[in-house]
């Protein structure tokens, strides 16, 4: 039998491919999202107020998570169950499944691909035209790599070094820092704050680690340098790693208007160059799971 933390990379990588996502009756990401919603209320003093829930939500999160993994302290059924947790933490084949989606009701059902891409960009889609939602999608596409799978993939990774209770509570941190930036780092928000400063801080790696393995999965290790003149268009210290390096590779223009435009000179994408871009993605997230394997081997 393989290292456990191994064998629970193989049990997340399997049940992302046949699974996808769990209902959201019994995903812990879901129960963590309603626990952030009754706990964002409004307070007279929102910026200590959220300083507390980015320090305290994560780590209740994490050591909820690793404590069951504590408790069989090393039985080979903990393999199975921290694969089973982190694979509540990542997401690849269900991104890729929804952005192909996407992209395939540019040419038949704008309608419908208005609709389905609200579950990757948070812009108003109702005047988007066809390449412009190809476009969103692979933006987010790109950016999701990291935040949603490189993320808690690296943190698990890294925990791995120390036990694997700490390996499944790290990655649960991290996608608890990622999903309270997601419902309350906004900058209009004060109590928000804390938790998308931390979440800029978390995702900084992720980033570029996904940046890295786009260029790699598409065999255009020199895609680094080229993004390296876009990558800091977006407001995001983090998000235009991604982003630019699949535009570079892609050779077309991803842009959000009034936000940022990367490789402007170039078009936005065809259909063909977004089906490309799901293909390059899905094989960046398979050498993540890959590398992450290897690397808890030892």
């Amino acid at each position: 039998m393989p290292p456990i933390a191994t064998l629970a990379v193989g049990v997340a990588l399997l049940l992302d491919a046949v699974v996808g996502e769990p209902p959201e009756s019994i995903h812990p990401v879901a129960w963590l999202g309603r626990a952030i919603g009754w706990l964002d209320r409004p307070t007279d003093h929102p910026r200590f107020a959220g300083l507390l829930l980015a320090l305290w939500l994560p780590l209740g999160a994490a050591l909820a998570t690793a404590l069951p993994i504590w408790l069989l302290d090393g039985h080979w059924l903990a393999g199975i169950l921290a694969g089973g947790l982190l694979f509540t933490t990542v997401s690849l084949d269900m991104l890729c499944d929804l952005t192909t989606t996407v992209i395939e009701a540019t040419e038949t059902d704008l309608d419908r691909a208005r609709e389905r891409i609200i579950g990757l960009v948070g812009r108003d889609t109702d005047t988007l035209g066809p390449a412009a939602l190809r476009s969103g999608a692979v933006e987010s596409l790109a950016e999701n790599l990291a935040d949603g799978l490189l993320a808690p993939l690296l943190a698990f990774v890294l925990g791995s070094l120390v036990s694997l209770p700490v390996a499944v509570g790290a990655a649960a941190w991290v996608k608890a820092v990622n999903t309270l930036d997601s419902m309350v780092g906004y900058r209009d928000r004060q109590v928000g704050t804390a938790s998308a400063r931390l979440d800029d801080l978390v995702e900084w790696v992720p980033a570029r680690l996904s940046a890295l393995l786009i260029a790699l999965a598409a065999g255009k290790p020199g895609a680094l340098q080229t993004a390296r003149a876009w990558a800091r268009d977006p407001p995001s210290p983090n998000s235009g790693w991604p982003m630019a390096t699949l535009a570079a590779v892609l050779d077309v223009r991803l842009l959000k208007p009034e936000t940022y435009d990367l490789n402007p000179a170039a078009e936005l994408p065809s259909l063909g160059e977004a089906r490309q871009g799901v293909r390059i993605v899905r094989r960046a997230g398979l050498l993540a799971f890959a590398l992450a394997g290897v690397i808890a081997w030892f």
